[in-house]
């Protein structure tokens, strides 16, 4: 990104030239404290950067933001797109970073063996332009993809693979044991503590370095309809929790970070307990499950004096009967008590809600309008989103199924919804009602632009 934002050719439209203007300056506020108390400067701070990145990409037609990648000619979920990718790397706007800064790195170290984690769909061209990259450059290296996209990829159904010549192989779930075997390392049962210290240095958009720990690999519920967990039926990996705690103690020490971000899909209940006598020694936040032990108080205040500054926290709808039929397994009376002793204890609550299931329609939509409404003092932050419904969900077979888009490589589905509650309906409850009201715009001019929860903890309750 760097590499990018210090190559990027100006403009001369007024903003183009403010951003280019204090770019260093915005760069500078995203890893200053003070920023953090101040949402106007950060916000003009992430978008006057995110107009130098789109200006960048302007010559590729491609529209890069520091949160998302598009390409106006090729769609990472189409495999052939992403094979174009990799035979035509020069097409990408980092190929100047890939050919000037990381070969002549990746020479120099002369690795047998690279493996690539692409996660999200905004990583999936770049990355594999960075693959035709390395087998052009090098064709006796190793490469191994893996990472959460890539793991449901393979876990979706009609899987038969694709990309033989240009991956040697594709890993789904935890990767570090295929990588050990293809370094010819014979893994030794156990789980190793994470080394950081090659990314620690590094200049993130951050006040500093953000601790990332998983204690687990997959969901300890997974008992919600539409989860693409049970979809692609990942089994549930945990560590044991005094274990965890353990290397994330160790971890913390190492790293010295200003945040911990625990990546768990629901950290669970054994967990947090375990984090509350305890404490791993930064402010952490991370998902969790509505219920036990967050009912209770007390639990809440010790949690907060272990250093817990957010919970983020799925609640998904406001209406009794929606969150019965999507298996949640969450009662709205406990929800509130939740959100009410997090409230006390001092631990914000960044909440997501989900809009436009099949059990919805807009009377329950209203129903979480007033949940919201009525708890606007608990909430800290709101993330809303439009239902979509996961390829091979099996509670699809009852709906009237359709594409979203052409691509062999899609995750979800559009589908005829059973009280005509369709996506255009639910986006215009969401623009003219929800948004609109100001207990709700309050919270939402909290959320932290294009970080979004990834930034928020660092607002939330005084981090610093």
């Amino acid at each position: 990104m760097y590499f990018v934002l210090g190559n990027a050719a100006g403009a001369h439209d007024t903003w183009s030239r403010r951003a280019f203007r204090h770019l260093d300056r915005h760069v500078s506020a995203l890893r200053s404290t003070h920023t953090y108390g101040r949402l106007d400067a950060y916000r003009t701070a992430v978008a006057d950067i995110g107009r130098v990145l789109a200006v960048a990409g302007r010559a590729a037609e491609v529209a890069i933001g520091l949160g998302d990648y598009h390409d106006r000619r090729l769609a990472p979920v189409r495999s052939a797109d992403l094979r174009q990718a990799a035979l035509a790397p020069e097409r990408n706007p980092y190929f100047g970073y890939y050919q000037a800064q990381l070969m002549p790195r990746i020479s120099a170290l002369n690795p047998a063996v690279a493996g690539i984690s692409i996660n999200y769909l905004s990583q999936a061209l770049c990355a594999f332009a960075l693959i035709g990259m390395l087998k052009r450059t090098r064709p006796g290296l190793k490469v191994l993809v893996g990472g959460g996209l890539i793991t449901s990829w393979m876990r979706r159904p009609g899987w038969t693979g694709w990309w033989e010549d240009l991956v040697d192989r594709m890993v789904a779930g935890p990767g570090e044991t295929a990588l050990l075997e293809a370094a010819g390392c014979p893994p030794r049962g156990a789980r190793d503590l994470p080394d950081y210290s090659d990314l620690t240095g590094h200049r993130y958009l951050s006040p500093g370095f953000i601790l990332p720990f998983s204690a687990s690999d997959g969901c300890w519920w997974r008992r919600c309809a539409f989860c693409p967990e049970r979809a692609e039926r990942r089994p549930f990996r945990p560590l044991p929790h005094t274990a965890a705690v353990a290397q994330l103690h160790r971890l913390t020490v190492q790293t010295n970070p200003t945040l911990i971000h625990l990546l768990d899909n629901a950290v669970s209940p054994a967990l947090l307990k375990t984090l509350a006598a305890h404490p791993p020694g930064a402010p952490w936040y991370g998902f969790v499950r509505i219920g036990a032990p967050l009912d209770d108080l007390q639990f809440c205040r010790r949690l907060a004096a272990a250093g817990c500054v957010m919970l983020k926290i799925g609640l998904e709808s406001g209406c009794q009967a929606v969150l019965d039929d999507l298996g949640k397994g969450v009662g709205l009376e406990t929800a509130s008590r939740v959100l009410n002793n997090l409230r006390q204890a001092g631990i914000a609550a960044y909440v997501y809600l989900l809009f436009g299931t099949p059990a919805e329609n807009e009377a329950a939509a209203r129903q979480t309008v007033k949940f919201v409404i009525d708890h606007h003092a608990s909430i800290g932050f709101l993330n809303t989103a439009v239902f979509n419904l996961p390829i091979g969900s099996p509670e699809g077979d009852s709906l009237q199924l359709r594409d979203f888009y052409a691509g062999d490589l899609a995750l979800y589905r559009d589908f005829n919804h059973p009280a005509g509650w369709h996506r255009a309906a639910v986006r215009r409850f969401l623009d003219k009602n929800f948004k609109r009201h100001p207990r709700v715009q309050t919270i939402l001019r909290r959320d932290p632009p294009v970080f979004t929860s990834n930034h928020a903890a660092y607002f939330a309750c005084g981090v610093f």
